[in-house]
């Protein structure tokens, strides 16, 4: 495979404004990206090009070698793998489904189970509730769950379609710290066998696991590379116009504020 992903001079307008401005991005093989910026820097536009759900105004979008314009973008999408909090709005029609009717559900992109399941298909939905310490959920009614026992079985789902991409967006929105740590530990598994694009307010976040950054401001690129080079003092302040400190332990980034008189002065 050539291209994981590339996005040449790509901009997006919406109702006459401009929503991502100029990207120019490339993720190559053993990359795995973490996707940083604040609310209204471009995250979720982004992510609609890279998914196929809105089409940049300008530029070229290849995704897993495949030009936008010139692929069947229903079959890409299969690739990709995709869990935010936002799937939270299916709750109410997943709550009645057990743990391994919704991971299993996976291998049909279906909120619900509507295709026949053969014996091979449980099979690998057993095996990636193993992967994921989910076992001891076999047979649960999805509303039964903790949030984070949400979450965890929402990725395991996605990954019943073995994608080439597996983007999670804000996965650890309002989970508690051990929720969020367990999320985090699912990493590792994942990127054995898919890019990571993850997407996130919080720095401290991007585990081991994440090679590189993306750093979005106002609808743009401010920085790229390689994370240690990002998630520094000077490019945060910038980034965020407020004065931080990034420590590291046990190769992730930490961030503390300098001066909150700066919170102040913006709220």
């Amino acid at each position: 495979m050539g291209k994981i992903l590339s996005l040449k001079g790509v901009n997006w307008q919406r109702n006459g404004q401009t929503i991502l401005r100029d990207f120019n991005w490339e993720v190559h093989h053993q990359e795995q990206w973490g996707i940083l910026g604040l609310n209204g820097s471009g995250k979720t536009s982004l992510l609609n090009i890279v998914t196929g759900y809105q089409f940049p105004t300008k530029g070229e979008v290849i995704v897993l070698d495949r030009s936008f314009g010139k692929t069947n973008l229903l079959e890409l999408r299969k690739e990709i793998g995709f869990v935010s909090s936002s799937l939270e709005r299916f709750d109410s029609s997943l709550k009645f489904e057990t743990v391994e009717e919704i991971v299993v559900s996976g291998k049909f992109a279906s909120i619900g189970l509507y295709e026949v399941v053969t014996k091979a298909e449980w099979e690998k939905a057993d095996r990636l509730l193993d992967r994921f310490r989910l076992t001891y959920l076999k047979g649960k009614p999805y509303h039964l769950l903790s949030q984070g026992e949400k979450r965890r079985v929402l990725i395991a789902r996605s990954l019943m379609g073995d994608p080439k991409i597996m983007i999670l967006d804000e996965p650890c929105t309002g989970l508690d710290i051990v929720s969020r740590e367990e999320i985090l530990s699912l990493l590792k598994e994942i990127v054995k066998n898919s890019y990571l694009l993850y997407v996130t307010h919080h720095i401290e976040e991007i585990s081991k696991e994440i090679t590189h950054i993306l750093l979005l401001k106002d609808g743009e690129i401010f920085a790229s590379g390689l994370k240690k080079e990002i998630l520094n003092d000077e490019i945060l302040s910038q980034a965020f116009n407020l004065s931080v400190k990034v420590h590291w332990e046990e190769d992730r980034p930490w961030l503390t504020v300098r001066n909150r008189e700066d919170i102040k002065m913006r709220s």
